[in-house]
């Protein structure tokens, strides 16, 4: 399955919930007035875009219709697709150019985190990146116990101590080990308990001090793991570990078991931190790259083209690539 239509599967409860009716009032409106960007408004709230996005999109789509003079409403869902894709732009890339560099993968208990590690584990080593896992979880043995499967699935080394031990003592250990075999990434799975426990941001801040003292040059990417299923709550959870661990991006699952794809939007503009993977279905690769101008035609499945970006060959591009792994 090409990358494009992957994504637009994996997005079809969103687009078939509000989506779908924001479609509808384009279609049902006749000309371009107050009243349909009210509505339209209403319909991002509902779609957990949130209240300040919302408003900031219908901001947005009323100077452009101002400066276009659009009077289809079929041209301003199109403006709609464009907002969408230009506000979800800025820092999705991952910055790992030093050699060891070193993810930590943060977030509460049941958000896919163990699951993600390993198929972003997978992605780095199609690379022809040598990885290394650092089991930090060690709050729960079944978390080092789910770890080593995806370590062995992904081929992978990893690096774990007992049930209960000290989490910043893996990392040091994770580092040393990342840097007599020369791994390129160091990916450390951290402990998953209640986002609102000091003792969790404790830790956290000791991990980071280990990193600092053993690989102080090293690129970094804190990563925070949410599920999208649980919709504002996504961004509640954010919004607790932002300032306290260092956010530099989001990893965003379970996008293709909600119709609450919206809150991409909300985490991005609300909280100023990139979404820089989603995970759109149970496959290990599928685990994408987040794309603002193929997330924004995949909530718009009719949508072709915008602005200079070509669907098509993107597509082309994910099928010289090989297809789908068979792992």
């Amino acid at each position: 399955m090409g990358f494009f239509k992957s994504l637009k599967e994996g997005l079809k409860k969103t687009r078939d919930g509000i989506m779908g009716q924001i479609d509808a009032l384009f279609k049902r409106f006749t000309k371009v007035d107050e009243e349909l960007f009210e509505e339209l408004e209403e319909l991002l709230i509902a779609a957990d875009v949130g209240m300040l996005t919302s408003e900031k999109i219908c901001d947005t789509l009323r100077d452009k219709v101002k400066k276009t003079g659009t009077k289809d409403p079929q041209e301003v869902r199109g403006l709609l697709v464009e907002t969408i894709a230009e506000m979800l732009e800025g820092d999705m890339e991952l910055k790992l150019d030093t050699k060891p560099s070193v993810i930590l993968v943060i977030g509460v208990n049941g958000v896919g985190k163990t699951t993600t590690i390993g198929k972003l584990c997978s992605k780095f080593r199609k690379e022809g990146r040598k990885v290394v896992i650092a089991a930090a979880d060690t709050f729960r043995a079944a978390a080092i116990e789910q770890l080593e499967v995806w370590a062995e699935r992904a081929k992978c080394d990893i690096v774990k101590h007992t049930e209960g031990s000290d989490p910043a003592a893996v990392v040091f250990d994770g580092i040393s080990a990342a840097k007599a075999r020369k791994a390129d990434i160091l990916v450390c799975d951290t402990a998953g308990r209640l986002h609102n426990k000091k003792h969790l941001m404790d830790e956290l801040a000791k991990i980071n001090r280990v990193i600092d003292r053993e690989a102080p040059d090293c690129d970094r990417e804190v990563l925070l793991v949410l599920d999208a299923t649980t919709g504002q709550n996504a961004i509640n959870q954010a919004r607790a570990f932002k300032d306290a661990a260092g956010l530099t991006g989001i990893i965003l699952t379970k996008l293709d078991g909600t119709a609450r794809g919206g809150v991409v939007l909300a985490i991005k503009e609300e909280l100023g931190v990139p979404v820089k993977f989603i995970g759109v279905g149970e496959k290990i690769d599928d685990l994408q790259p987040f794309n603002p101008k193929a997330f924004a035609a995949a909530l718009f499945e009719n949508t072709d083209k915008i602005g200079d970006f070509d669907i098509k060959l993107y597509e082309d591009e994910d099928e010289e690539d090989g297809g789908e792994d068979g792992e």
